[in-house]
């Protein structure tokens, strides 16, 4: 079995433009401008999406802006630092207890849920996915009507 894919027409707009943003200057200016736009608008939405105790982790959502040399990629990262440290009690194999330390990412607590210590079980609340997806749809639409244009 083979999978085959047909096109009609040339790619002439397309190659143009990858062949255009190539150049360092143009790169630098899609990276500050474009990238730090999207890059601003997906740090709010995820704030307005965040589920609201204290403030803290919707106050936490920052983005950077990530470039791989070796692929010729620009992206996008959002990020939360809002960071919640527990003490748990662990039991060696030998019989022995131990105390460790673990760090989890509240924004992750609050998006797949957790368990507590009693045992019982906080259902997460997809909140990031409903947030983002318009930037992203933005961005493709964007980058399209640019390679179109």
């Amino acid at each position: 079995m083979a999978i085959r894919i047909k096109s009609k027409g040339h790619y002439d707009k397309a190659l143009k433009y990858l062949a255009e943003i190539k150049n360092p200057f143009k790169k630098l200016l899609l990276k500050s401008f474009l990238l730090d736009k999207y890059g601003k608008e997906g740090v709010q939405a995820l704030q307005a999406a965040t589920p609201v105790d204290t403030g803290l982790t919707r106050d936490s959502w920052y983005y950077r802006i990530v470039e791989n040399e070796a692929h010729n990629i620009l992206g996008i990262e959002f990020c939360n630092s809002n960071v919640a440290t527990a003490n748990y009690t662990r039991h060696n194999k030998n019989g022995s207890t131990g105390t460790s330390t673990y760090s989890v990412q509240v924004a992750i607590l609050l998006q797949y849920g957790h368990g507590t210590r009693n045992g019982g079980w906080v259902e997460g609340r997809d909140y990031i996915n409903p947030a983002i997806q318009p930037i992203f749809d933005k961005i493709a639409k964007d980058a399209w009507e640019e390679i179109t244009r």
